[in-house]
């Protein structure tokens, strides 16, 4: 496929400005402050009870050089969240943890999926983002708080109208909770926890860099949700075409509509990251164009180092990517832990 956005060079001197909306930093240490207060919420309708701490079960997943949890611990407004913690079996030490958010649409899996980490001997989880899971009969998450729900097939348009309403207000408190979930598990070092995910999952790892203080590091593979704006004007592939259908049928929301996205825009969470990172980018990815990643990577205030792609779309770089971010944890993990802040 062709290059659809900015050449190599161009792209990496992009580094547009980034309005930061009236009460960003108020917005979401609110936000994670009544997440942390929110399990005193009533019970819903549907039965997804808030939950008060994490707990973690046991699943024979016949694999036995990695034990397995079914993991539901309290996200947003204390609801339940799902995932799979996995660990070494033989890990007889706290351990460094990578934390993975899915991509758009996915979910957790099964248990016996994604074991590359613990492979690597480190600590895993895997959180499963509300509402794009597989079935209820998988343990799916729900989102039971969807709010007002938007005319467009998909998430991105899902309470648009505010940010209060926002699906992302929901997905990136969750992430942040299972941050919080790994620093107080037995068998984590809390100074060494490493946060990650692909296209989606890469953004909700860059929106948790700018909100969890003393990660050891982030890795956005292929990074979704950066830049809305831009993406929105130049993508012609799904789901940021969610937002400009949106807007097709709400001709007067224009302002409105970017006003509560810039309270979620990746990129701009990556202005508040201290953490080392590894980015990866695609320059042929028609999905997410590769100048909006590297809005993110350009902006990212904390060490970074960057794979590029020249010749591949979304996919990325896929088990090569994979091959160079084993490596990089292997030696950040390696080295004394990181201070978290507020501690020595």
């Amino acid at each position: 496929m062709p290059l659809t956005d900015l050449p190599l060079a161009d792209c990496r001197a992009y580094r547009p400005d980034l309005p930061v909306p009236a009460g960003f930093d108020a917005f979401w240490s609110d936000t994670l402050s009544q997440a942390t207060a929110g399990t005193s919420i009533p019970a819903t309708a549907g039965g997804r009870d808030p939950v008060e701490k994490p707990v973690y079960t046991p699943v024979d997943t016949g694999l036995p050089q990695i034990r397995t949890y079914d993991v539901t611990l309290p996200g947003f407004a204390g609801r339940p969240v799902r995932g799979w913690l996995r660990l070494p079996a033989a890990a007889t030490e706290p351990l460094g943890c990578v934390v993975e958010f899915p991509g758009y649409g996915r979910g957790r899996g099964l248990a016996h999926e994604n074991l590359l980490w613990a492979s690597a001997g480190h600590a895993h989880l895997i959180m499963d983002t509300r509402g794009q899971g597989w079935s209820a009969a998988e343990g799916a998450t729900a989102d039971t708080d969807a709010g007002a729900a938007g005319t467009v097939p998909g998430f991105l348009t899902r309470g648009i109208e505010s940010p209060e309403t926002y699906y992302y207000q929901r997905v990136f408190t969750d992430a942040v909770r299972c941050v919080e979930a790994m620093r107080t598990h037995p068998e984590v070092d809390p100074g060494r926890i490493v946060v990650t995910g692909v296209s989606q999952g890469g953004g909700i790892a860059l929106a948790v860099s700018g909100l969890v203080p003393g990660l050891a590091g982030v890795m956005p593979d292929v990074p979704f949700l950066c830049n809305f704006r831009r993406a929105a004007e130049i993508s012609g592939l799904p789901p940021y075409t969610e937002i400009a259908d949106y807007l097709k049928l709400h001709r007067d929301r224009t302002e409105t509509v970017f006003t509560t996205l810039s309270h979620f825009d990746a990129a701009l969470f990556a202005t508040r990251a201290t953490a080392p990172a590894l980015f990866s980018i695609a320059m042929m990815d028609e999905v997410c164009p590769p100048s909006t990643r590297f809005t993110a990577y350009n902006h990212y205030a904390g060490p970074k180092d960057v794979r590029v792609y020249p010749f591949n779309g979304h996919e990325g770089g896929a088990a090569y990517q994979q091959r160079e971010q084993l490596a990089w944890v292997r030696s950040l993990f390696a080295g004394p832990p990181p201070v978290r802040a507020g501690h020595s």
